[in-house]
């Protein structure tokens, strides 16, 4: 806990003053750094935009894994009806107009699979066809089987997406998931920030009402010292107007105080009108930090590594949709089945009559104007963008690191630094006021001694929080916790659920 200044004098005012102040504390709701983590991590706002849009990115992961699952379809036409008029020969030569009535009936079964190593469709089907002609007087139906029909379509010299798509996708699914981990050490960041915003302002609140009774004190005193003739009228007016101020400071940092509150209870999504009081950590993790290690952990664990590569197969990959797109082109078709067709259901399943088919199409552009060249050119400039962009992003990212890794180990230095000024201040300040009292200096030292003090106390929380928030950036950067010297991990699992 921090130290505030010395009692003064009027030592019973001051003890009555803070014991009303820890009156109402005790009916607050006491709450350290790691349980407002906690909180964070588990119910604020943030958290839960984190989990869904984890969720999204599972679900899109998920959606390209099944197009290469073997896919079922059915397909049905229950029925298809037309009346026409339609011309007819007959065979004397004459043409004639008849009218014609039919309604077609099918369903189809298929399974198809996607061959991602090619980019072609393997597919097996069954299907059966009815078609009723309707005269005047009769109904003519007849039936056209197929049994089974096994095909294969391949595309030649095209591109193939799903070659692509196995390489980025799954950069792309564990981007997110690192992504994921980010955005909670980024939710534990925000919750720092808080906390300490909180923190500092219940301190200044309190470091307020301590002035507020001093220089009432004071003001009371320096009255008496004036009517008896001891100071100056400017000494006295000097004090009232530190007294005024005192006034001002606290009405401020209650609305200061008001307005962390609620930025706090809105984050965390906690009742408003619950009170909160906060319990300062400590810095007693005496913890240094390896550059090579955490920028080794750096490149093992963040999203960003993932990201870079995922890039890099992107730019590759539009070079080679340029280079094929527009070009010359084959795509091959065969399928092979068996058929029948009857004029009654039982018989166009006798005998089935071998179906066989083979297609083998050319496309050859002739002029285009150089449209393919040029599209391969901005594939391949972009690329070389791209790869730019990554070595850069690279080398800034081991920056990043080796930056934050010199702040934290330099804050524990700072942290005693603040620690120790805290400790001074408040000492110089109690001598300071014990010398004002009688009469040794004057009111100006006064003021800078408290003004410093408080400074100092302000300071050390400053401190405190610069020492915390680096350490959550470092793990954020990371995503290793050096205190417990393994990589941050979650249950995906409950997180889906």
């Amino acid at each position: 806990m921090l130290n505030l200044r010395q009692p003064t004098l009027l030592v019973l005012c001051f003890i009555a003053a803070l014991l009303f102040y820890s009156g109402q504390l005790s009916a607050q709701r006491k709450i350290t750094l790691d349980a407002m983590i906690q909180l964070a991590e588990s119910q604020s706002r943030d958290a839960i935009a984190a989990k869904h849009r984890f969720r999204a990115s599972f679900w899109e992961y998920r959606t390209f894994r099944t197009q290469y699952y073997p896919m079922l379809k059915l397909n049905t036409i229950l029925p298809s009806l037309s009346r026409s008029i339609i011309k007819y020969t007959t065979n004397e030569g004459k043409d004639i107009f008849l009218k014609q009535s039919v309604a077609n009936y099918g369903v189809e079964m298929s399974l198809s699979k996607t061959v991602g190593a090619t980019g072609g469709q393997l597919y097996l089907k069954s299907g059966l066809d009815r078609v009723d002609n309707f005269s005047d007087s009769t109904t003519i139906s007849s039936y056209l089987s197929n049994p089974v029909t096994i095909g294969f379509t391949q595309p030649l010299l095209a591109y193939n997406p799903y070659k692509w798509d196995n390489k980025i996708e799954p950069l792309k699914y564990e981007e997110a998931r690192r992504k994921y981990l980010e955005d909670i050490e980024q939710i534990n960041i925000n919750a720092t920030n808080f906390f300490f915003d909180l923190l500092q302002a219940q301190l200044s609140l309190k470091i307020a009402r301590i002035n507020q009774a001093n220089y009432d004190t004071l003001y009371k005193i320096a009255q008496g010292r004036y009517n008896l003739g001891r100071i100056a009228e400017n000494e006295l007016l000097q004090l009232e107007l530190s007294y005024l101020k005192s006034n001002a400071g606290v009405e401020t940092a209650e609305l200061e105080l008001e307005n962390n509150n609620f930025r706090l209870k809105s984050f965390l999504r906690i009742d408003e009108k619950e009170e909160l009081a906060l319990i300062p950590p400590g810095a007693g993790i005496n913890l240094k930090i390896e550059v090579q290690k955490a920028i080794a952990e750096a490149k093992s664990n963040r999203s960003a590594i993932f990201g870079f590569q995922r890039q890099l197969f992107e730019a590759a990959s539009q070079i080679q949709l340029a280079k094929l797109a527009n070009r010359f082109n084959a795509n091959l078709y065969a399928e092979y089945g068996l058929t029948q067709s009857a004029s009654e259901l039982k018989q166009s399943y006798r005998n089935p009559e071998k179906e066989q088919l083979i297609s083998f199409g050319i496309s050859i552009p002739i002029l285009d104007w150089g449209l393919a060249h040029g599209k391969i050119k901005m594939a391949q400039s972009n690329s070389e963008l791209v790869r730019t962009s990554v070595e850069q992003q690279q080398i800034d990212f081991e920056q990043e690191v080796y930056l934050k890794v010199m702040q934290f180990n330099m804050q524990k230095n700072q942290l005693n630094i603040a620690s120790k000024a805290d400790t001074v201040a408040q000492k110089r300040y109690f001598v300071t006021k014990q010398r004002y009292l009688i009469g040794k200096i004057d009111i100006t030292d006064l003021n800078i001694a408290q003004t410093e003090t408080d400074e100092s106390q302000l300071g050390f929380i400053s401190a405190l929080r610069s020492y915390w928030k680096n350490y959550y950036d470092l793990r954020k950067l990371t995503l290793y916790d050096f205190l417990e010297n393994k990589p941050i991990l979650v249950d995906f699992n409950a997180v889906l659920k």
